[in-house]
């Protein structure tokens, strides 16, 4: 039993380190310019289940990205915001901070946070962890986008992961 306890710290401390951000990422990714208008936007995230989306320009560089909480910063929620004071606004009360536009580049996130695709895991969270975001646009040497890392994504890699470095353990857990 102490070897597994010694298997798991040193699966927490290396499995981010051993893994590379272009064989997780999503690589078919859609995105959109800034002169899309917000409501079409709001619609290809509930269609397709996604929170956010690269905005690019017409050379597929990465201007930005526009997530939920973009679009729900028009009704002045923002993420800072707590529950109490999202049930006041509820009752009427106003919430400070509201951005106003029509169209994506009115009220996207720009610059968007990037990471370059033979980054590292670890390094990838990190940066996530440092700026409370759950997505990053993996960009090229130019700046063009050429897939998003998502916390989904990496969850998904690092479990793969540990049931090929410990599959009598999955086996246990039936």
């Amino acid at each position: 039993m102490g070897k597994t306890n010694i298997d798991n710290k040193h699966i927490k401390s290396t499995i981010g380190f051993d893994m590379l951000v272009q064989d997780v990422m999503t690589r078919n990714v859609l995105s959109i310019t800034k002169f899309e208008s917000i409501m079409h936007v709001a619609d290809i995230l509930t269609e397709k289940s996604i929170s956010g989306l690269p905005v690019v320009d017409k050379e597929n560089r990465v201007l930005g990205i526009i997530t939920q909480a973009d679009i729900l910063s028009m009704v002045g929620v923002r993420r800072e915001h707590t529950f109490k004071d999202l049930l006041k606004h509820m009752l009427g009360e106003s919430l400070p901070e509201r951005r106003i536009g029509d169209h994506v580049g009115d009220i996207m996130t720009s610059p968007a946070l990037t990471i370059k695709p033979d980054a590292n895991i670890a390094e990838a969270v990190r940066l996530m962890e440092e700026k409370r975001i759950r997505r990053l646009t993996v960009v090229d040497d130019k700046n063009k986008l050429i897939g998003i890392l998502t916390r989904a994504d990496i969850l998904k890699a690092v479990i793969i992961k540990i049931k090929l470095m410990h599959p009598a353990q999955e086996e246990r857990g039936k």
